[in-house]
């Protein structure tokens, strides 16, 4: 995030420029002072949790009475914040969830007028923790409703609460630690071919499901894939969003009725459907964030990409290339390039189709490798 527009931001919220403040599951927002009379609108939206997320969450709070003790209190238990991360709830707001947006003309990221409200919205949190519950989704009522239930039910019990668990990603890894560890564990088994799952299904499904013997061939292999897969150690789709998931299976090349149906069913248009697949085929859930979602990287690592390509370029073409840089975007203009960089520090190159910009390669550390991958010479000049 650009340093000046946050140090902006935090002097406005000090200086009492953020008027009075609305929350909403999902939503904080609040009239934000600016140089112009009126005040501009500013909002930040952020994911709120699941009933099963919540379920988890609650579970870990009173499974530690100190935590509800402190809770009483109007103060965030220093643990619960690492305990909910245990359990994978992410309670405190990653830079990654946060989505600002303002009224004002700044194209900053956020920009100083929505900065302020982040700061005002962090010492409001400060102050009563069950602002950040709300912001997740529940109020101060509804956190308390839950947490009580949960403890009159353990005393009726007259049990200790139940373990809260880990997330199965953690889970996952621990096994392919211990598998990695232990001499003479066997290795996994390569992955049966769709076919072979046939005979494991007892019956066909209805007639009415809406769901085909070959539909459940297909689930159920993709299924197997996943299976192995965290097995191995990778535990990427258990963190993926039922957006992220429709676009994965349609990556696997299911088919034009599957990829229609997920269309469909996400509500997307086909043509950003079909882009993010591509991204997803070419970065994975990394790839998907990059072709959704612009932010504003480190100005060092975008001076040193524009220094490495314009070196590159004048090496590679005659013809002088203008580098336009937006966020973390370097636009080769006239060529319809672009490279993006990415939270991962890799650079996403993309090629121009029809005005939309489609990933057009897997991406690379180096921005002149990005580059090269999508490079495409002019054709020999007839004279020459």
């Amino acid at each position: 995030m650009d340093a000046g527009r946050l140090s902006r931001g935090r002097t406005y919220a000090r200086q009492g420029m953020v008027g009075p403040v609305t929350i909403a599951p999902g939503l904080v927002k609040a009239p934000v002072q600016g140089s112009r009379p009126r005040p501009y609108r500013s909002a930040v939206h952020l994911p709120v949790l699941t009933d099963t997320q919540w379920d988890t969450l609650l579970d870990t709070v009173a499974g530690r009475a100190g935590h509800l003790a402190v809770l009483l209190d109007d103060e965030m238990p220093a643990e619960l914040i690492d305990d909910a991360r245990q359990v994978g709830i992410p309670l405190l707001p990653q830079p990654t969830e946060l989505a600002p947006e303002c009224s004002c003309p700044d194209w900053g990221y956020p920009c100083k007028h929505a900065a302020a409200l982040c700061y005002a919205i962090a010492s409001t949190i400060d102050d009563d923790p069950f602002v950040l519950f709300a912001l997740r989704g529940r109020g101060r009522a509804e956190v308390l409703t839950g947490l009580r239930a949960r403890r009159t039910a353990s005393r009726a019990a007259q049990a200790p609460p139940a373990p809260a668990g880990i997330h199965a990603a953690y889970a996952y890894a621990a096994w392919a630690d211990l598998a990695a560890h232990t001499p003479g564990l066997p290795d996994l088994p390569d992955v049966p071919q769709p076919s072979a799952h046939t005979a494991a299904l007892p019956v066909a499904p209805p007639a009415n499901s809406g769901v085909s013997l070959p539909d459940l061939q297909r689930l159920m292999a993709d299924v197997t894939v996943r299976a192995r897969q965290l097995l191995s150690g990778d535990a990427t789709s258990l963190h993926l969003t039922q957006h992220q998931d429709a676009v994965r299976i349609a990556a696997s090349s299911p088919g034009p009725q599957w990829f229609h149906r997920l269309v469909q069913n996400t509500g997307t248009a086909p043509t950003a459907f079909a882009r993010l697949t591509r991204a997803w085929r070419h970065g994975g859930s990394t790839g998907i964030a990059v072709a959704e979602q612009p932010h504003t990287p480190d100005p060092l690592a975008m001076t040193a990409a524009r220094t490495a390509l314009s070196a590159a370029l004048a090496e590679m073409t005659d013809t002088p290339v203008r580098l336009r840089a937006w966020r973390n975007r370097l636009t080769l203009t006239g060529l319809g390039i672009q490279l993006r960089l990415g939270p991962d520090a890799l650079w996403y190159p993309c090629l121009q189709d029809d005005g939309e910009w489609w990933p057009a390669a897997p991406a690379a550390s180096d921005p002149v490798a990005a580059l090269t991958a999508v490079w495409q010479p002019a054709p020999p000049h007839p004279d020459r």
